[in-house]
């Protein structure tokens, strides 16, 4: 077993703790990407799963108030109704009850807003990550931001998992890690964890770079030449970018098997298509360089390669 350091541990080391995932679940949720990728990961080794749902509070009822028993009595059954379906949710995707966590596998509060909440109950939980499903309106095999998930990805002091809409998931969980790398100091950390889950798991990690087949990542009126030297050499940037990346990652963990990929191809869509995904795919990312306090922040770019990925991705904060 390797450390974190990059040094062979003894055979006497003490055994890993289990990830630890905060799952968050909405009431009436029209689709079960959130469990089945906690479900995805308990494939790959044992975790505790707790479950967390945020009931929107839109106004305040006094304990006084005629209304107020009516009031309790609801909360009381939706708080119920929540945490079975959650639980449901859980077991349908097959995660193994006892990967639920010991305590409270089910949590419900109600709250004007659930960004916070969720951040807490995380943090409560010391979740390793916390997971989210997909906007219902997006795309299968592809992740679109919900008002909760824009919030958090802007301010979570913790690794955020993001599960696209109806995933196609490998049978025997993760396989491979694909990383996201551009040698940045936001990059640096993603390659940390990436490769400490790679090396944990005893699986592949794969550092990707994307490059446009324009001038430009987005589209423009004018077209640019594709076959341009220019092209030739920012492709060949990329693969230097990628060199220093598996440096770093075999200083960390020398027994690490690292493969190189660079998509090409028109925009962003174009570019991450150009790569071979699996089904045990998961896409590391870092946080934006605006990002501050040890928050995850998605600027522009991160959030083209999140609407994009057709894997569920991991958003590392710096």
């Amino acid at each position: 077993m390797i450390s974190s350091n990059g040094e062979s541990e003894s055979h006497h080391a003490a055994p890993k703790a289990p990830l630890r995932v905060l799952m968050a679940w909405r009431p009436q949720s029209t689709s079960d990407e959130a469990a089945e990728v906690a479900a995805w990961v308990g494939r790959t080794e044992e975790i505790r799963v707790r479950a967390a749902t945020v009931i929107p509070r839109a106004w305040e009822i006094q304990p006084g108030a005629q209304e107020f028993q009516e009031y309790r009595n609801w909360v009381m059954a939706e708080t119920q109704a929540c945490m079975n379906a959650a639980l449901s949710a859980l077991g349908k995707a097959g995660l193994p009850q006892g990967m639920l966590a010991e305590e409270d596998p089910a949590v419900v509060d109600i709250a004007p807003t659930e960004t916070k909440v969720l951040i807490k109950a995380a943090e409560d939980f010391e979740a390793d990550f916390l997971l989210l499903g997909s906007h219902p309106a997006a795309p299968r095999s592809r992740f679109r931001m919900g008002s909760t998930a824009d919030a958090l990805l802007h301010c979570a002091p913790l690794p955020v998992l993001l599960a696209p809409r109806s995933p196609k998931l490998a049978k025997n969980g993760v396989t491979r890690v694909s990383c996201s790398y551009v040698d940045t100091v936001q990059s640096h950390e993603a390659l940390r964890r990436a490769s400490d889950l790679a090396a944990r798991w005893n699986v592949p990690l794969r550092l990707v770079a994307f490059s446009p087949s324009g001038a430009t990542m987005y589209p423009t009126n004018v077209p640019f030449d594709d076959n341009s030297d220019m092209m030739v050499e920012w492709r060949e940037q990329a693969l230097a970018l990628l060199d220093r990346g598996r440096d770093r990652a075999l200083n960390r963990h020398p027994n690490l098997k690292v493969q190189l990929d660079v998509g090409s191809g028109y925009g962003w869509s174009g570019a991450i298509n150009a790569l071979k995904w699996k089904k045990g795919d998961l896409l590391v990312m870092g946080s934006s360089e605006l990002g501050q306090f040890n928050r995850v922040f998605i600027g522009p770019s991160t959030n083209q390669i999140l609407r994009h990925s057709p894997v569920p991705v991991l958003v590392s904060p710096v």
